[in-house]
Formats: C-alpha cells, structure tokens, sequence
C-alpha cells in the first residue's frame, strides 16, 4: 500500500520550470529541496542555466543533455518521498563521475533513500557489490538471486557472465591482469568486486588520473556553458494572435491558390444560377396575369416551356458552380497545406525549441480542416447569398420602384452591425485558435508521460489541468455564441422593417399594380429579411474562417533551413573521411551564448576518436553543427576539403550517418524503419540485422521484417531500439561515423558485440565516438 516513485529509462521532462520538474505537485521544502539537488548532482547545472531552477526547460526537455534530464528525473523520484522506488537503469545516461555521486549519495547503502525499498534495474555491474540482493533475468524469468557474493559462490550464469566481461578487458592494464591471472582463487569474489570498481571510473585506483579528470571536469563546468542556455528563464514563446482586420493579401493569396479559371466558373454559373431563378419568378408572375394562358393551350405550353427550361438552366448552372468552386477550394486546400508542411519540414531547429508541438498540431488539424471543409461551404453560401440580395432587390425594384428609396438606409443599419459583429467573431476566432493550442500541447505531453504520472498517482491533478485548459478555451467560444445571438436580434428586427415597407408601398401602389406582382413583391420582401441575415452572417464567417489561411501562412513567411541541394558534390564525396574542425563556434539560437567557443580539431580519414566530457559540457552539439542541424555561429566544418557550409543540406546529411543517444523509430514495419526508401534487398537488410545482433530476434517475429513498429518503438526496449539504429547504419556504411552515447542503453556483453561490429565493419571509416563509458 506505500507510495511509489518512478525513474523511466528515457526521462520523461514536462514543459515547465526546472523546479516545477522536480516538486512534481508536491509542496516546496527549501531544505529538502536543496539537499535533493546536491544528491543529484544538479547544483553545477542550476549555477549555468540563466535563471537557475526557474528556467523553463521546454517541450521535452529539449534544452538538456540527456543525463541533465535522467538527472532531473531522479530529483523528482527523491523528493517524493516515496515508500518504494524503481529505478529503470538511471545512471546509463551520465558519466562515471556523476553516476558515482548519486549512486553513493542517492540509491546506494548511503544514500538518501536509506530504509526505502529500492529496485534497480541495470545492466551495469559496477554497483552491484553494494545492493543487498541481485535477480539475475534471462528470457523473462529469474534465472538466479541472491546476495552478490552468493552468486559468485554458485559459480552459474552470473559469474559467468563477469568473468567473460573481465576477460575481454585490456589486457595491458596491470590491475585487470591481475584480476585475470587470480580468478581461481578462493578471493575472486574480493579482486572481482575490485575490478568492477576499477571498470565504472578507470581513474579511481590511479590518483594523478583521477585528480586530473576532475580537475578538467571542473574546468569544462566553469568554461563551458549548458547545452542550451537562454536569454531569461522563458524558452517557449507566447503564441502571438493577429488583431484588426484579415488583410487583403490573405483573400488574394487564397483566391490565387483557387485559381483564376474555376474562380470566375464558379461566379459566372452563381450569377447565372441566381439570374434564371429570378427570371423565372417574374416569368411566373407573366404567366399567372396573362388570361390567355388560361383558354389557348399552345400559350400556356409556351409558358410551361420557358418555366422548365429556366429550372433546368438554374439546376445545371447552380451544379456547375458548385463543382468548379469545390474544386478550387480543393486545390486551394491541397496547395496551402503543401506550403505548410514543406515550411515546417525546413524549419530551423530553434523553431522546434520555442514552439510546443500543440501549436504546430493545431495548425495542422484544425486550421486544415477549416480550410478542408468550413471554407468551401462558407464561400459557396456567400456567393448564393450575395447574389439572392442582388437579385431580391432586383425583383422588388421592378415590381415596387418606390420602395428602392429604402434601400440605401437599409443597407447602412446592415453595415454597421455587420462592422460590429465581424470584428468581435473575428477575433474571438483567433483567440480560440490560440487558446486551442495548450490543449493539444497538454494532451500529448500527459500521453507521452502515463506511466510516471500513474507512478506518482497524479492523475487527477493532470485531469484538472486539461480541464482547466479546455474550460479556458470555452470561455472564448462562449461569447462568440453571445454574438451570434446579439447578431440574430438586431436582423431580425430589421427585416420586419423591410416587411413592412413592402407591404405598406404594395398598399399604397394598388392602382398601378396587378395582384400578381404585389404577391410577387411581398414574397421577396418576405425572403430579404432571410436573405440579407444570412448574407452578413456568410460575411462574417468567411473573414472569421479565412482567418485559418492567414494562421496557416504564418509558418510559411518563417525563416527557414538553408536550401536541401546547393553546388556540385562528386558521388563518392566523402572518399578519405577526413573532418576538419576550424576556430568552430555554435549557439542553438541567435542571442545566446556560444556552446562550443572556437574548438579547432583535425581528424584523419579512418581515424577513431573519442569524445569525452561532463554531462552538458557540449558534446553532442559538435554533431549537431557535423549534421548542420544548428548551423556553426563561426567558423568552418571541412569534410574532405569541402565546407560542408557551401553545398545543401541533403547533401551533407545524406553522406553522414549517426547512431543517435535517443533512438528514433517511426510506426510502420521493421524493414521501413530500417530501409525507408527501399535502397536495399532483403538480404542485405537481414545482413545488416545479423551484425547489430538483431537477426534471432526478428527472425522469431511472427511478422519478421514486416512486423508492426509501434509509435516511437514503443514496444521494443531501448536497446533494441538502439540496435535498429545500428543496422540502419551498417545498411548505409558512409565513411563517417557518429556514435552519439550509442551503446548507453544496452548491457555490457551486447556493447561488446556492438562494438565488435563497429571495429569489423567500419575499420576504414571516420568515428567520431561521444561517450562517458571510458573503458
């Protein structure tokens, strides 16, 4: 019945402050929240961020490393103050230094947590001599338990297991061939424990190594700043609204996008629609006062004649312009939306960083779908509106001359309370839009993030933030339901009034007109009042309604990535592999401070090389500025001495390939995440399947290659994700290689297969190697 505190693999970051990370919900202790920090090692990190534990970490924590974010993850299990916590391998996303610090300050015999019920899954054995008992798991079932010593006693699977890893260590290490030459021994257990302690921080048992690493650590902390840093504490920026009227360029950019030719079929066929219509009313009306209609047959098969033909004419007209504006509309939709995903697929990252992914679904699904399905009808309804007022006044004009002397004010009352209602809806229209976007945000962030907040039983506190969000949506929506029946009355009103003086000039022009035409003229009459209401409501809701065209042409003025192809690469660039890096400077957004300060680096084609640094010293940011996916703020990248800033975008990232920190899988099948363009045979793929040492575990897919990829892998573990990756890059094997922390997430027999692969495979191939696993 105790509380439970939960840390995922992958840490799950809310878009809040960092402090409001942490608490979770829960009441703020100074004290105690300051002891958490310390624990967790996050003090180094609070002292960079701009404001400190205040700062707004953004949508998925994108402006921190990923041991800054399994960190943060930690400090809100620690601060719940739970009876149990589980623990799902926290300490593979930071270093050897870090790790140490909160397994001693944290989970271990030590630590904070002390006298709580602490599960630890882990495929590292550097801390396993100090947890009180070990489940051994293999092909779902516990294979072994027992204390550490107990299960080098039983000499199984365990043993085992770390006797091959110590083998398979440097051999020139004289502490590890120490280990090696006296596993026999009674005292195994005593050397074995010391060896692994030896394995987690190389530098422990060497005391100048060990002082030098820090000092360097500590050096990076001071020089360098974090990952991402910002002006003040706010990093998602506030969705901005238009205000005013819809301009015209937004009416011509859609009328253009419709297309001249279906534009004037679809006015010309309304009009014509409109014109028959009217005609055959007044035709109508001829008919009805013509007394030969009544005894010579030939007369009134003339009429009946003219009256069909007239509604066949108004039929066909009306279906003609309703097809050609559908169509439009259709293009229309289809062309706006390909401007809005080309733009957002070529958007720069600090787009991505300052935007929560609500808006940009938003955008995406409501915005299209009134401009998909709201648009075309409102149009099509104006347009039959526009020209029933035209013709209304028409028929009333010709039958009743005297009452178009009532026209003009008529027309200025319905201006003016269409001015005032068109400028409320309007705008009640954009603060929806805007007022949507959190919702959306909200929803897919408490999706994203289930299993924690059922963890920390706080679903009812999301539930009433998604209420609250919507409930603040509602109270837009609400006036503008207030507006439409403020717009009702005052039509209604003055279309009695329109009644009316029909009927009393009718009264009065009873000598000069026939009963026919008066009829005639008060059934119009009778309609205008209809007719002009829904004529300003269709107003209305064509300026309320485009305003999603103007929403949705907002992305596509936004600055944008540089262009995907740009000069002549040859084929075979990049031939010898060689990376230069010259005085390179990067800042994620225009206005920051520099993360990596004029770093200048030359590697050898075929060359290993590793990198190395603090959680957040800015180690993956050199791959990012590699990928161009934050352009160098200064300085140059030189791959095979060409720029890679002088040719496109897809002609960099397509010769380059990364094993990235986070895994990326797509839903779709196995084959088309591995292969997504379809370059290569089966073969070749279960090739590449058989050295990332995925081949059994596919091959036992009811599925195989087609089996059914959830959203984000989300039914595979991490490491498997990580091992897709792999295949992925062995299928492609371009001769530069990044391997971003790419083995963080598997055990230590699996990293050795892996890396094993990457020796064989990619022996003349450029690596660079981001890690904090020194051995």
């Amino acid at each position: 019945d105790g509380t439970i505190a939960y840390v995922p693999q992958q840490a799950w970051i809310q878009n809040a402050t960092l402090r409001e990370n942490i608490l979770f919900g829960k009441a703020f202790d100074q004290k105690k929240y300051d002891k958490v920090i310390e624990s967790c090692a996050l003090k180094p990190d609070l002292e960079m961020l701009p404001g400190g534990d205040s700062t707004e970490i953004g949508e998925k924590g994108i402006n921190l490393s990923g041991g800054q974010k399994q960190r943060v993850a930690l400090a809100r299990a620690v601060y719940a103050d739970a009876d149990i916590y589980l623990f799902d391998d926290p300490l593979s996303a930071v270093d050897a230094h870090v790790g140490k610090h909160i397994f001693e300050q944290v989970i271990g015999p030590e630590g904070m947590l002390v006298g709580r019920s602490r599960l630890l899954v882990t495929h590292g054995i550097s801390f396993l001599p100090f947890v009180e008992e070990i489940f051994v798991v293999k092909d779902g079932e516990i294979s072994e338990s027992g204390s550490y010593q107990e299960l080098l006693d039983q000499k199984g699977a365990f043993a085992e297991f770390l006797t091959q890893h110590i083998q398979s260590l440097d051999e020139e290490d004289e502490e590890i061939q120490l280990l090696q030459e006296t596993l026999t021994d009674e005292s195994s257990q005593k050397i074995v424990q010391r060896a692994i302690s030896v394995i987690s921080s190389q530098s422990d048992e060497k005391g100048p190594r060990k002082r030098i690493s820090r000092q360097e650590s500590r050096q990076s902390i001071q020089k360098d700043k974090p990952l991402v840093t910002v002006d003040q504490s706010t990093l998602i920026e506030k969705e901005e609204s238009a205000t005013g009227a819809v301009t015209l360029a937004v009416y011509l950019k859609y009328t253009k996008a419709i297309g001249l030719s279906l534009g004037l079929w679809s006015i010309i066929f309304s009009l014509i629609t409109q014109g028959s219509g009217v005609y055959s009313s007044i035709w109508l009306t001829d008919w009805s006062e013509d007394p030969k209609a009544i005894t010579d047959t030939s007369v009134r098969d003339m009429y009946l004649g003219v009256y069909g033909a007239l509604g066949g004419i108004q039929s066909i007209a009306l279906f003609i312009s309703s097809v050609a504006l559908g169509l439009g509309c259709l293009k229309a939709a289809k062309e706006l939306h390909d401007k809005l995903l080309e733009s957002s697929m070529k958007m720069p990252m600090s787009f991505f960083d300052t935007t929560p992914l609500g808006r940009i679904i938003n955008r995406f699904s409501k915005d299209v779908d009134v401009m998909d399905n709201v648009l075309p009808a409102t149009i099509r309804a104006w347009l039959y509106f526009l020209f029933s007022v035209i013709g209304v006044f028409v028929v009333i004009g010709i039958s009743t001359p005297i009452f178009l002397a009532v026209v003009p004010p008529l027309m200025l009352i319905y201006y003016f309370i269409q001015k005032v209602y068109i400028a409320t809806s309007r705008q009640l229209k954009r603060l929806e839009s805007v007022t949507r976007s959190p919702i959306y945000s909200h929803f897919g962030e408490s999706i994203s993030g289930q299993s924690t907040i059922r963890a920390y039983n706080e679903q009812m506190r999301f539930t009433r933030e998604s209420e609250d969000k919507v409930d603040y949506n509602q109270m837009v929506s609400y006036p503008t339901i207030l507006a439409n029946r403020w717009l009702g009355i005052r039509l209604e009103i003055v279309g009695s009034l329109v009644v009316l003086f029909a009927a009393l000039f009718a009264v009065l022009a009873k000598d000069t007109i026939g009963p026919a035409t008066v009829g005639l003229s008060i059934s119009y009459a009778l309609q205008i009042s209809a007719t002009l209401s829904f004529m300003v409501r269709m107003t209305a809701e064509v300026e309320t309604n485009i305003v999603a065209v103007e929403r949705l042409e907002e992305y596509t003025v936004l600055p944008r990535e540089d262009v995907w192809q740009k000069g002549k690469v040859d084929s075979k660039w990049p031939a010898d592999g060689r990376v230069e890096f010259k005085d390179l400077q990067i800042r994620y957004r225009e206005g920051l401070e520099l993360v990596i300060r004029g770093i200048s680096l030359s590697v050898k084609g075929g060359e290993k090389i590793g990198i190395v640094g603090r959680t957040g010293a800015g180690k993956s940011s050199l791959t990012l500025g590699l990928f161009r996916i934050v352009e160098a703020a200064g300085g140059q990248i030189v791959i095979d001495d060409i720029d890679i800033s002088k040719i496109g975008l897809h002609q960099v990232r397509g010769r380059l390939t990364i094993i990235p920190q986070d895994p990326v899988l797509f839903s779709g099948s196995l084959r088309m995440n591995i292969d997504p363009f379809k370059n290569y045979s089966d073969d070749l793929v279960w090739k590449a399947l058989e050295l990332s040492h995925l081949k059994t575990f596919v091959k036992g897919l009811p599925a195989g290659l087609e089996h059914e990829v959830a959203e984000n892998g989300e039914n595979l573990s991490v490491g498997q994700r990580q091992l897709v990756c792999l295949a992925r890059a062995v299928l492609r094997k371009t001769k530069v290689l990044i391997l971003d922390e790419a083995t963080a997430a598997v055990d230590l027999e699996t990293d050795d297969l892996i890396q094993k692969t990457i020796r064989t495979e990619f022996a003349d191939c450029t690596i660079l190697t981001i890690a904090h696993r020194l051995n």
